[in-house]
């Protein structure tokens, strides 16, 4: 019997970057392999010839409803990428018991940690007060410390509990914080379990000093932190922008910072990157990241880790458990841009 064929076509990810010696040996000993490794994705004709034995495609593949009726082996999709994208028949994919995965809780460890130390600058000032100590600016002692509170035992809001937001609940615990969240798609128990108080939008923003944002975008929450919900936020807050950008108005953020309303960090830009001229760049009560925080070497490892792991259950008729499934519920709401691809 014919091993198993599987395609991967991981741009814009690759095949080093993603899968150490011991995950390539891993995923090569599953079956054959047929990889695509140059710019864009896999040519049409190559995809064509070889979908109709495929098991598994690995990557972001075009996968419309002719395509997956003429494959009639193929048991996975793992997007590695980072987001479900609009190219796949996912209606098809669930009718045929088709498993359509997400890789992205790889990058959950590397985002929270960089949105707890973002948070702590804020909070305390550090770049700030490097900047002015630079420029012969500083203040010092008391002075110095203007404005800046403890990240310890303040109340903290996280919008969003999945991947990212659970990770950060979990980083952020030996700092004794009040945690609420807000997800509309998870019920209270799963708050609760996750170690959150469930909790409204505008009581979070009202009762937080620290927010972070790592909720996802969906057809139901573009835009949902405009300008009158931001101004919710008790004065000084800190606001960190860790997901996605469409969720906030940031054009609002950037002007609350700017009139020292509150305290924010910006890692996602509704475009990027970001233009020279953006006025964010001359905001001195802003920190800014240019979407760099989950792009970690580690993360990228873990995205061939939780792929070999879940094709090796698939591949003994087991269900896949290490990463992030599509539902049928919510798949077709999600709004996520997918990454640009190279030139």
């Amino acid at each position: 019997m014919a091993a198993p064929l599987i395609l991967v076509d991981p741009r814009p990810r690759t095949m080093e970057l993603m899968l150490d010696a011991e995950s390539r040996a891993r995923l090569e000993a599953l079956g054959r392999l047929v990889v695509h490794e140059g710019p864009g994705r896999m040519p049409g004709e190559v995809v064509e010839a070889h979908l109709p034995d495929a098991v598994a495609v690995v990557g972001q593949t075009d996968l419309g409803a002719g395509r997956i009726a003429r494959a009639a082996r193929l048991r996975a999709v793992i997007n590695v990428e980072g987001n479900f994208l609009p190219n796949v028949d996912y209606e098809a994919c669930f009718a045929r018991g088709i498993h359509v995965l997400l890789a992205s809780p790889a990058f959950a460890p590397a985002v929270a940690e960089a949105a707890l130390g973002m948070a702590i600058d804020l909070v305390r000032g550090i770049s700030a007060a490097d900047r002015a100590m630079r420029a012969g600016t500083e203040a010092y002692e008391l002075e110095a410390n203007r404005g800046c509170f403890l990240l310890a035992g303040c109340d903290v809001g996280v919008i969003g509990l999945g991947d990212l937001g659970r990770e950060l609940v979990r980083l952020i615990a030996p700092f004794r914080c009040r945690v609420r969240a807000y997800d509309p798609w998870l019920p209270e128990l799963a708050v609760r379990s996750a170690g959150a108080e469930p909790c409204g939008l505008d009581e979070l923003l009202r009762a937080s000093r620290v927010v972070f944002v790592f909720a996802g975008a969906t057809t139901d929450n573009q835009a949902m932190l405009g300008r009158r919900e931001l101004e919710l936020l008790p004065e000084g807050a800190a606001l960190l922008l860790m997901s996605r950008a469409a969720v906030a108005d940031v054009d609002a953020i950037v002007a609350l910072a700017a009139s020292g309303r509150l305290r924010a960090a910006i890692d996602v830009w509704p475009r990027e990157p970001v233009p020279a001229d953006h006025p964010a760049r001359e905001v001195e009560g802003l920190l800014l990241s240019s979407h760099r925080t989950g792009g970690m070497p580690e993360a990228f490892r873990a995205i061939g880790r939780l792929v070999v792991a879940d094709l090796e259950l698939i591949l003994r008729g087991l269900p896949p458990v290490a990463c992030r499934r599509a539902e049928r519920e919510t798949v077709g709401r999600l709004r996520s841009r997918p990454i640009d691809q190279p030139h």
